[in-house]
């Protein structure tokens, strides 16, 4: 089923990124030897793994004709698309099955708040598809950074880890976290490629060299749970198991928890950090100069 989110040139030069990536002896074709002027598969080669015309394949790449599902999925096969590069493609393509619900907006939940408040020893957030840190915990904060410090315009995660030191500094592989972070960017621009706030923030990142190159190599993943290392000041050495949960009423809304194997350094370190997170107790007045004690 079309959705009318098609977007032809990116598709395009998505096909190209990913025949790149190829040789022909992976896809099981002869060698070539040293005859190649370029690295990765030709156009010829793919259209011959999807069993479909050079002609076909090359007006798909170009943009000029718009593929049906059979050969979307031929072509998905031909280039051993995983499940987020082949949702990515079909998106592209303004395929996919039932179309995208509108975006919610910024707004979160009174429930969605609670359920962060009352997860005091995993630090989570509410992140957009864009990655705009909406809500967080008090552990959260503790964790990453104090968010409600940061200015709206700068609270984006993708933002935050490119340019604040210290958040950098906190993870053990910044790299592959930094590099994960762009891909999921990527995977959003299928769904809704007009989306004014990712445009804002692709704009501010053009300065950055790692996220220009991650950018264009077009690798593309979905949110959904993962493992990363943290040096926190506080609580020394984290090792967290991170979830993504989406609301049903807020599609384009993921919580994001981290949590630690029970009886851990870790679990103890959260513990510590929760510790230090919790708001001081306040004394409740004593009635007409008497203290607890004497209330007791």
């Amino acid at each position: 089923m079309a959705t009318g989110n098609s977007d032809p040139k990116e598709l395009g030069v998505f096909l190209k990124a990913r025949r790149a990536d190829l040789e022909p002896l992976q896809v099981g074709l002869p060698d070539p030897g040293n005859q190649r002027r370029v690295a990765g598969l030709r156009r010829e080669e793919v259209a011959q793994l999807a069993a479909i015309s050079t002609d076909y394949y090359t007006r798909i790449e170009q943009g000029r004709m718009q593929a049906s599902l059979p050969v979307l999925e031929a072509i998905a096969r031909a280039l051993r698309l995983n499940s987020d590069q082949r949702t990515y493609l079909f998106e592209l393509a303004g395929r996919t099955p039932g179309g995208q619900p509108a975006p919610s907006g910024r707004e979160v939940t009174e429930h969605c708040r609670r359920l962060l408040d009352q997860l005091t020893e995993s630090p989570a957030l509410i992140l957009s598809d864009t990655m705009d840190v909406l809500a967080w915990n008090r552990l959260a904060a503790a964790l990453l950074t104090d968010f409600a410090q940061v200015p709206e315009a700068d609270r984006n995660y993708v933002w935050l880890l490119f340019n604040d030191p210290a958040l950098r500094e906190l993870y053990g592989d910044w790299t592959a976290g930094a590099h994960a972070c762009v891909a999921y960017l990527r995977m959003h621009t299928a769904r809704r490629p007009d989306d004014p706030r990712l445009k804002r923030l692709l704009a501010r990142m053009t300065h950055h060299a790692d996220f220009q190159h991650w950018w264009t190599t077009r690798e593309v993943a979905v949110q959904g749970t993962g493992n990363k290392i943290f040096h926190h000041p506080v609580a020394g050495t984290l090792t967290l198991d991170w979830d993504t949960l989406t609301s049903s009423t807020a599609p384009d809304q993921h919580i994001v928890v981290w949590t630690a194997q029970s009886g851990s350094p870790s679990q103890k370190g959260l513990r510590i950090l929760a510790a230090t997170a919790a708001p001081q107790a306040v004394p409740a007045p004593a009635l007409n100069g008497s203290t607890h004690e004497d209330l007791a």
